[in-house]
């Protein structure tokens, strides 16, 4: 239990409680009475205390290890974990990290639940209650009721477990849906029971990113975020229990994860280090909009849910809202999501002035980043699933682009336009194919044909995955590619690569266009850069044991890290077997390939001239984002 004394003294409450270290000085533009910067402030010392102990604990050369009990104990609660002889794997689920956030405690920062040396064992064996759900705004989606009380996270370890490296996952979903139910089993065995992994829960939608003024006056903006950052800081005093490493944790997240992960690359403006994590892995980062707390749009979505819950639409209004039942907030919550744009959610991570400070692009691109190395990744096709699949011509893809990009000016809505030239209007009776990213045949590229369409309706859906998902990733890599860090980029490019596809096949169960001999390529990416550094894997592995020849050179065996002046990415995909037909939740019926006769199809690729010049289209994306804000 080494200092569970800061955490218990220190987190219960919002005030600093020691002098900051050196590292809280980036801490800056901070007001009076922030109860946010304050809590930064003492979660950076509690953090740095625990590390020195633990220093001085490794100086001894003790291990950190299992019980033969598999039981934990955490000074406010014990808990036993569950053996599985048949995968090797133990685990822990339902393991509660912070205290309820219910009532009073409602958009507050995370705090520690109360000491309970004498508690009872209880039995880790079911998952926690998944948070209050919304789904995107999208027609006939239903109202999906969760529990407030959800502050949990699960342990899945090797048996026997002894200093093992961590990855931490956190769930997407758009800010407003999700949960950290995934089951890890299968990526810790195809990596030979090399890590531990944690995955967490955080407060979602409203009860986690609702932002004003009077919410950061009497609570915390982006409490959702420093759900997560709480739950890095229990995971460094508690994971050697489980038999993890606590000074060698990666941490990893898809869409809304990975771009909760690039929210703690950036976190107190880079000002961090490898204080929580030492590593990233950002799979499909999201990144719509980021506005000012007390922004006009935050704020009109403030007053929405106030007056769905209930409560005043103008004026001091958080005491209300603390004072509702949970239905009738939850409600609200899905009322004011269902009121937002296509395919988006109603609540965001804003700045904070503590936590993150600036907008992700221009930090991004003065490379202030915390931890020492990242792997990120996209997906071929990650735009149809947020775009209408009603757009026929330029003129209706215009009046999307007004909706999607509110706060651009005409004049910026036309340079979209030109920066992805596509004349011809979307005809549903095709041809629509799989580009293969390197403009073949001639002028087939994603801004103009992909499975799911064509013409105007695939310019949207490609501006959408660029703008959103695809150059932020870009963005991440070059943040990283410097002397003293690094980064490695990919694209998944099994058709059909929608948003989330990926999942599958490194956590898996693996869906049928996912061969054994690609899960375990993907999977051993993610392995390799967990325990060793470095995402590169054997030309065996690469090939696939299938292949004619698996031990023919593979660029993955030696894969690139991404460099800003010739930058390349790791192609994933496969070819051959037997096509089906697979129709998307949206309708639209696309050709996938199962087994017989799947082949691995992993080659190194040029990111900048990748389907069309997209390097150029995400430089353009990145002078834009002042405006949007991104």
């Amino acid at each position: 239990m080494v200092v569970l004394k800061h955490l218990a003294s220190g987190l219960m409450v919002a005030g600093v409680l020691a002098s900051p270290t050196a590292r809280t000085s980036d801490v800056t533009s901070r007001e009076s009475n922030d109860i946010a910067a304050d809590f930064v402030s003492q979660l950076i010392v509690n953090a740095t205390q625990i590390e020195e102990e633990q220093e001085v604990v490794a100086k001894r050369s003790l291990l950190c290890s299992q019980s033969k009990s598999l039981v934990v104990n955490l000074g406010y609660a014990k808990y036993q974990g569950a053996s599985n002889s048949t995968s090797g794997i133990n685990s822990w689920k339902g393991v509660r990290y912070a205290a309820a956030p219910v009532g009073n405690l409602r958009w507050q920062p995370p705090r520690f639940p109360s000491l309970a040396l004498n508690a009872p064992v209880t039995p880790a064996t079911s998952f926690g209650p998944t948070c209050p759900q919304a789904l995107p705004a999208v027609p006939n989606v239903p109202f999906i009721p969760g529990n407030e009380d959800c502050l949990f996270l699960n342990v899945y370890a090797p048996a026997n477990a002894k200093n093992l490296p961590v990855l931490v996952w956190i769930h997407g979903g758009g800010y407003g849906y999700g949960d950290g139910t995934q089951d890890m089993t299968e990526i810790i065995n195809a990596n030979n029971k090399g890590f531990v992994v944690v995955a967490i829960q955080y407060r979602l939608g409203a009860f986690g990113f609702l932002a004003s003024k009077e919410v950061r006056q009497e609570g915390v903006v982006n409490a959702g975020i420093l759900d997560q950052a709480f739950a890095l800081v229990w995971i460094k005093q508690f994971i050697c229990q489980f038999g993890g490493d606590p000074s060698s944790v990666t941490i990893s997240g898809e869409s809304a994860g990975a771009s909760s992960v690039m929210y703690h690359d950036l976190a107190v403006n880079g000002g961090l280090g490898s204080l929580l994590f030492d590593q990233s892995i950002a799979a499909s980062p999201y990144l719509p909009f980021q506005y000012k707390y007390d922004a006009a749009v935050p704020t009109s979505k403030y007053y929405a849910f106030s007056a769905a819950a209930g409560c005043p639409s103008t004026g001091d209004v958080f005491d209300c809202l603390v004072s509702k039942d949970t239905d009738t907030l939850q409600q609200a919550n899905f009322a004011v999501t269902q009121q937002s744009s296509y395919g988006y959610w109603a609540f965001y991570p804003v700045t904070d002035n503590a936590y993150i400070m600036n907008l992700p692009t221009g930090q991004l691109n003065g490379k202030r980043v915390n931890g020492k190395k990242l792997l990120v990744g996209h997906n071929a096709n990650e735009g149809p699933l947020f775009v209408p699949p009603t757009i026929t011509t330029e003129a209706d893809l215009i009046g999307w682009l007004h909706v999607e990009f509110p706060n651009l000016s005409d004049a910026q809505i036309s340079s979209i336009l030109a920066a992805n030239p596509n004349s011809a209007p979307t005809n549903p009776s095709g041809p629509r194919f799989e580009t293969n990213g390197l403009n073949t045949p001639p002028g087939a590229n994603a801004v103009n044909v992909s499975q799911d369409a064509n013409g105007q309706q695939q310019r949207g859906n490609n501006i959408h995955a660029e703008a959103t998902f695809v150059c932020p990733s870009y963005w991440m890599a070059s943040a990283y590619a410097s002397p003293s860090k690094s980064a490695w980029h990919y694209q998944y490019s099994v058709p059909f690569a929608w948003h989330g596809t990926d999942v599958a096949a490194y956590f898996g169960p693996q869906t049928p266009n996912q061969s054994n001999d690609f899960v375990l390529a993907f999977r051993k990416i993610w392995g390799n850069f967990v325990t060793g550094g470095n995402p590169s894997i054997s030309n065996v592995v690469a090939n696939g044991a299938g292949a004619a020849n698996p031990n023919a050179p593979n660029g993955a065996s030696a894969w690139p890290a991404w460099n800003d002046a010739a930058p390349k990415l790791l192609n994933l995909n496969e070819t051959g077997g037997t096509p089906y037909t697979f129709v998307t939740q949206w309708g639209v019926p696309v050709t996938q390939f199962a087994e017989p006769g799947l082949q691995n199809a992993i080659s190194v690729a040029p990111a900048d001239t990748w389907e069309g010049g997209r390097g150029a289209r995400c430089a353009f994306y990145k002078a834009l984002a002042p405006s949007i804000p991104a």
